[in-house]
């Protein structure tokens, strides 16, 4: 797992032919922004950790909640299942913020 600036995260999404972004929050808090193109596995929900071991490994995931914190823990399990993943520090808060600059 590697922890990415929203500056980062952003470039390298867009430059990842390989890329998946994935929103780790609750339906509920989609109210707060989405991140286009997000695939949305709830860490919260008992079925994530089968839903996480049934992603391609040959891709790269980008991950992302509300701050920043459950996202890195996302990443860590998904780590320990092969995958490639990259961390949101900041989360939709970040990206929010980001985008209102223009």
């Amino acid at each position: 797992m590697k922890n990415l600036s929203i500056e980062e995260f952003i470039n390298g999404f867009q430059n990842d032919h390989n890329a998946v972004i994935i929103d780790v929050r609750t339906i509920e808090e989609e109210a707060e922004g989405l991140i286009p193109n997000s695939l949305n596995i709830n860490l919260m929900e008992p079925s994530f950790p089968e839903k996480v071991m049934d992603l391609d490994k040959s891709k790269d995931y980008y991950v992302y909640c509300r701050s920043g914190g459950r996202s890195a823990t996302a990443c860590q399990f998904m780590e320990k299942q092969g995958l490639t993943s990259f961390n949101l520090v900041g989360g939709i808060g970040a990206w929010n913020s980001f985008n209102a600059k223009g």
